[in-house]
Protein backbone atom coordinates (compact mmCIF):
# COMPACT_ATOMS: atom_id res chain seq x y z
CA UNK A 1 0.00 0.00 0.00
CA UNK A 2 1.59 3.31 -1.08
CA UNK A 3 1.59 6.54 0.92
CA UNK A 4 -1.20 8.16 -1.10
CA UNK A 5 -3.52 5.20 -0.51
CA UNK A 6 -2.71 5.18 3.22
CA UNK A 7 -3.52 8.88 3.52
CA UNK A 8 -6.77 8.39 1.62
CA UNK A 9 -7.93 5.74 4.11
CA UNK A 10 -8.07 8.21 7.00
CA UNK A 11 -8.72 11.41 5.00
CA UNK A 12 -12.57 11.16 5.15
CA UNK A 13 -12.43 10.76 8.93
CA UNK A 14 -10.03 13.67 9.26
CA UNK A 15 -12.17 15.83 6.95
CA UNK A 16 -15.17 15.09 9.16
CA UNK A 17 -13.22 16.15 12.24
CA UNK A 18 -12.01 19.33 10.58
CA UNK A 19 -15.62 20.20 9.76
CA UNK A 20 -16.33 20.11 13.51
CA UNK A 21 -13.76 22.85 14.09
CA UNK A 22 -15.94 25.06 16.30
CA UNK A 23 -16.87 22.17 18.58
CA UNK A 24 -13.39 20.64 18.73
CA UNK A 25 -11.82 23.98 19.65
CA UNK A 26 -14.32 24.66 22.43
CA UNK A 27 -12.80 24.75 25.95
CA UNK A 28 -15.58 22.35 26.99
CA UNK A 29 -14.72 19.69 24.40
CA UNK A 30 -11.77 17.92 26.12
CA UNK A 31 -13.54 17.23 29.42
CA UNK A 32 -16.81 16.24 27.74
CA UNK A 33 -14.95 14.04 25.26
CA UNK A 34 -13.10 12.31 28.09
CA UNK A 35 -16.23 11.72 30.15
CA UNK A 36 -18.48 10.59 27.27
CA UNK A 37 -15.90 8.17 25.86
CA UNK A 38 -15.22 6.79 29.33
CA UNK A 39 -18.89 6.24 30.15
CA UNK A 40 -19.55 4.74 26.69
CA UNK A 41 -16.91 2.10 27.36
CA UNK A 42 -18.15 1.49 30.91
CA UNK A 43 -21.82 1.02 29.99
CA UNK A 44 -21.50 -2.45 28.38
CA UNK A 45 -19.72 -3.76 31.49
CA UNK A 46 -22.23 -2.07 33.81
CA UNK A 47 -24.97 -3.84 31.85
CA UNK A 48 -23.14 -7.15 32.22
CA UNK A 49 -22.74 -6.63 35.96
CA UNK A 50 -26.49 -6.13 36.24
CA UNK A 51 -27.29 -9.09 33.99
CA UNK A 52 -25.04 -11.54 35.84
CA UNK A 53 -27.38 -11.26 38.83
CA UNK A 54 -30.15 -12.95 36.84
CA UNK A 55 -28.04 -14.83 34.29
CA UNK A 56 -25.51 -16.97 36.17
CA UNK A 57 -24.19 -18.27 32.83
CA UNK A 58 -22.36 -14.97 32.35
CA UNK A 59 -20.46 -15.36 35.60
CA UNK A 60 -18.03 -17.77 33.99
CA UNK A 61 -16.46 -14.74 32.30
CA UNK A 62 -15.98 -12.88 35.56
CA UNK A 63 -12.47 -13.07 36.97
CA UNK A 64 -13.75 -13.00 40.55
CA UNK A 65 -17.00 -14.83 39.97
CA UNK A 66 -18.11 -14.57 43.61
CA UNK A 67 -18.08 -10.76 43.51
CA UNK A 68 -20.61 -8.43 41.97
CA UNK A 69 -20.76 -4.64 42.42
CA UNK A 70 -23.85 -3.19 44.04
CA UNK A 71 -25.74 -0.16 42.78
CA UNK A 72 -24.35 1.80 45.74
CA UNK A 73 -20.77 0.90 44.80
CA UNK A 74 -21.34 1.93 41.19
CA UNK A 75 -22.97 5.19 42.25
CA UNK A 76 -20.07 6.04 44.57
CA UNK A 77 -17.56 5.51 41.76
CA UNK A 78 -19.64 7.54 39.33
CA UNK A 79 -19.92 10.44 41.78
CA UNK A 80 -16.15 10.39 42.28
CA UNK A 81 -15.58 10.41 38.52
CA UNK A 82 -17.96 13.32 37.91
CA UNK A 83 -16.39 15.26 40.80
CA UNK A 84 -12.86 14.73 39.45
CA UNK A 85 -13.91 15.79 35.96
CA UNK A 86 -15.59 18.99 37.11
CA UNK A 87 -13.22 20.10 39.88
CA UNK A 88 -9.84 18.94 38.56
CA UNK A 89 -9.87 17.80 34.92
CA UNK A 90 -11.94 20.67 33.53
CA UNK A 91 -9.66 23.49 34.79
CA UNK A 92 -6.55 21.64 33.59
CA UNK A 93 -8.01 20.96 30.12
CA UNK A 94 -9.06 24.60 29.80
CA UNK A 95 -5.48 25.64 30.59
CA UNK A 96 -4.20 23.12 28.04
CA UNK A 97 -6.72 24.44 25.49
CA UNK A 98 -5.50 27.99 26.10
CA UNK A 99 -1.76 27.30 25.91
CA UNK A 100 -1.81 24.65 23.18
CA UNK A 101 -4.70 25.20 20.74
CA UNK A 102 -5.56 22.25 18.51
CA UNK A 103 -4.20 22.56 14.98
CA UNK A 104 -5.88 21.21 11.86
CA UNK A 105 -3.39 20.29 9.10
CA UNK A 106 -5.11 19.67 5.75
CA UNK A 107 -3.97 16.06 5.30
CA UNK A 108 -4.56 12.98 7.42
CA UNK A 109 -1.67 10.86 8.70
CA UNK A 110 -0.70 7.59 7.08
CA UNK A 111 -2.35 4.54 8.60
CA UNK A 112 0.94 2.91 9.58
CA UNK A 113 2.07 6.20 11.16
CA UNK A 114 -1.05 6.18 13.31
CA UNK A 115 -0.51 2.55 14.32
CA UNK A 116 3.16 3.05 15.23
CA UNK A 117 2.52 6.31 17.08
CA UNK A 118 -0.39 4.90 19.09
CA UNK A 119 1.71 1.89 20.09
CA UNK A 120 4.57 4.25 20.96
CA UNK A 121 2.28 6.37 23.15
CA UNK A 122 0.95 3.27 24.89
CA UNK A 123 4.46 1.96 25.57
CA UNK A 124 5.52 5.33 26.99
CA UNK A 125 2.38 5.54 29.15
CA UNK A 126 2.97 1.98 30.35
CA UNK A 127 6.52 2.82 31.45
CA UNK A 128 5.51 6.10 33.11
CA UNK A 129 2.66 4.56 35.02
CA UNK A 130 4.75 1.54 36.04
CA UNK A 131 7.30 3.86 37.69
CA UNK A 132 4.58 6.05 39.26
CA UNK A 133 2.63 3.02 40.45
CA UNK A 134 5.63 1.19 41.88
CA UNK A 135 6.69 4.26 43.85
CA UNK A 136 3.18 4.78 45.20
CA UNK A 137 3.14 1.20 46.50
CA UNK A 138 6.69 1.10 47.86
CA UNK A 139 6.53 4.43 49.72
CA UNK A 140 3.82 4.15 52.41
CA UNK A 141 3.13 7.91 52.58
CA UNK A 142 2.50 8.09 48.84
CA UNK A 143 0.22 5.07 48.98
CA UNK A 144 -1.87 6.30 51.91
CA UNK A 145 -2.06 9.88 50.69
CA UNK A 146 -2.62 9.46 46.97
CA UNK A 147 -3.16 5.89 45.78
CA UNK A 148 -5.16 4.14 48.49
CA UNK A 149 -8.46 5.52 47.14
CA UNK A 150 -8.01 3.51 43.95
CA UNK A 151 -7.67 0.31 45.97
CA UNK A 152 -10.95 0.69 47.81
CA UNK A 153 -12.31 -2.28 45.84
CA UNK A 154 -10.33 -5.52 45.64
CA UNK A 155 -12.71 -6.89 42.99
CA UNK A 156 -12.59 -4.50 40.06
CA UNK A 157 -15.54 -3.39 37.95
CA UNK A 158 -15.57 -0.89 35.09
CA UNK A 159 -16.42 2.21 37.13
CA UNK A 160 -13.44 1.64 39.45
CA UNK A 161 -11.20 2.71 36.55
CA UNK A 162 -11.40 6.38 37.51
CA UNK A 163 -12.15 5.97 41.21
CA UNK A 164 -8.97 7.72 42.29
CA UNK A 165 -7.55 10.73 44.07
CA UNK A 166 -7.09 14.07 42.33
CA UNK A 167 -3.30 13.57 42.24
CA UNK A 168 -3.60 10.17 40.56
CA UNK A 169 -6.21 11.42 38.10
CA UNK A 170 -4.07 14.40 37.11
CA UNK A 171 -0.84 12.38 36.98
CA UNK A 172 -2.25 9.84 34.56
CA UNK A 173 -3.92 12.59 32.57
CA UNK A 174 -0.57 14.37 32.29
CA UNK A 175 1.15 11.21 31.02
CA UNK A 176 -1.59 10.66 28.45
CA UNK A 177 -1.44 14.28 27.27
CA UNK A 178 2.35 14.66 27.09
CA UNK A 179 3.15 11.50 25.12
CA UNK A 180 1.56 12.54 21.79
CA UNK A 181 3.42 15.85 22.16
CA UNK A 182 6.73 14.05 22.75
CA UNK A 183 6.20 11.87 19.67
CA UNK A 184 4.86 14.84 17.62
CA UNK A 185 1.70 12.97 16.73
CA UNK A 186 -0.89 14.17 14.24
CA UNK A 187 -4.04 15.47 16.01
CA UNK A 188 -6.02 12.54 14.59
CA UNK A 189 -3.46 10.12 16.02
CA UNK A 190 -3.65 11.91 19.37
CA UNK A 191 -7.43 11.52 19.43
CA UNK A 192 -7.22 7.83 18.53
CA UNK A 193 -4.62 7.28 21.26
CA UNK A 194 -6.87 8.90 23.86
CA UNK A 195 -9.76 6.64 22.85
CA UNK A 196 -7.63 3.48 22.83
CA UNK A 197 -6.05 4.40 26.17
CA UNK A 198 -9.44 4.93 27.81
CA UNK A 199 -10.75 1.64 26.41
CA UNK A 200 -7.75 -0.36 27.63
CA UNK A 201 -8.01 1.21 31.09
CA UNK A 202 -11.70 0.35 31.34
CA UNK A 203 -11.12 -3.18 30.06
CA UNK A 204 -8.31 -3.61 32.63
CA UNK A 205 -10.76 -2.80 35.42
CA UNK A 206 -13.81 -4.50 33.94
CA UNK A 207 -13.43 -7.68 35.97
CA UNK A 208 -14.16 -9.80 32.89
CA UNK A 209 -12.01 -12.15 30.82
CA UNK A 210 -13.57 -12.93 27.43
CA UNK A 211 -12.21 -15.05 24.57
CA UNK A 212 -11.79 -11.79 22.60
CA UNK A 213 -10.16 -9.79 25.40
CA UNK A 214 -7.08 -7.80 24.36
CA UNK A 215 -4.61 -9.93 26.28
CA UNK A 216 -5.77 -12.97 24.29
CA UNK A 217 -5.27 -11.16 20.97
CA UNK A 218 -1.70 -10.00 21.69
CA UNK A 219 0.70 -12.96 21.36
CA UNK A 220 3.49 -14.27 23.60
CA UNK A 221 2.00 -12.98 26.84
CA UNK A 222 3.22 -9.47 26.07
CA UNK A 223 -0.03 -7.89 27.26
CA UNK A 224 -1.49 -8.55 30.70
CA UNK A 225 -5.02 -7.20 30.39
CA UNK A 226 -7.82 -7.56 32.91
CA UNK A 227 -6.52 -10.73 34.67
CA UNK A 228 -3.12 -9.07 35.14
CA UNK A 229 -4.56 -5.91 36.68
CA UNK A 230 -7.32 -7.63 38.62
CA UNK A 231 -4.66 -9.68 40.39
CA UNK A 232 -2.92 -6.45 41.35
CA UNK A 233 -6.09 -5.25 43.07
CA UNK A 234 -6.41 -8.59 44.84
CA UNK A 235 -2.79 -8.96 45.98
CA UNK A 236 -1.42 -5.35 45.92
CA UNK A 237 2.24 -6.39 45.58
CA UNK A 238 2.55 -7.38 41.92
CA UNK A 239 1.63 -6.35 38.37
CA UNK A 240 2.26 -2.63 38.56
CA UNK A 241 2.29 -1.97 34.80
CA UNK A 242 -1.17 -1.13 33.46
CA UNK A 243 -1.00 -2.89 30.11
CA UNK A 244 2.13 -4.74 29.04
CA UNK A 245 4.04 -7.33 31.07
CA UNK A 246 7.71 -6.62 30.27
CA UNK A 247 8.36 -4.12 33.09
CA UNK A 248 6.93 -6.41 35.76
CA UNK A 249 8.94 -9.32 34.39
CA UNK A 250 12.14 -7.24 34.34
CA UNK A 251 11.66 -6.03 37.93
CA UNK A 252 10.42 -9.35 39.33
CA UNK A 253 6.95 -8.05 40.14
CA UNK A 254 5.07 -10.13 37.59
CA UNK A 255 2.41 -12.52 38.86
CA UNK A 256 -0.02 -14.62 36.89
CA UNK A 257 -3.62 -15.35 37.76
CA UNK A 258 -4.21 -19.11 38.00
CA UNK A 259 -7.07 -20.50 35.99
CA UNK A 260 -10.31 -20.90 37.88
Amino acid sequence: MDTVQEEQILQPLWNFMRNQHDWLTSPFFPVLFSFVVYMSFCLPFITLDLLTIKLPYLRKYKIQSQSNPTAEMMAACLVQTVYNHIVFIFPVTVAHWYWRPMNFPPTAPELREVIFDVIGCLLLFDMQYFIWHLLHHKIPWLYKTFHKAHHKYTATFALTTEHSSAWETLSLGFFAAINPMLLKCHPLTETIFFIVNIWLSVEDHSGYDFPWSTHRLVPFGLYGGAPHHDLHHMKFRSNYAPYFTHWDKLFGTFSKLHNK
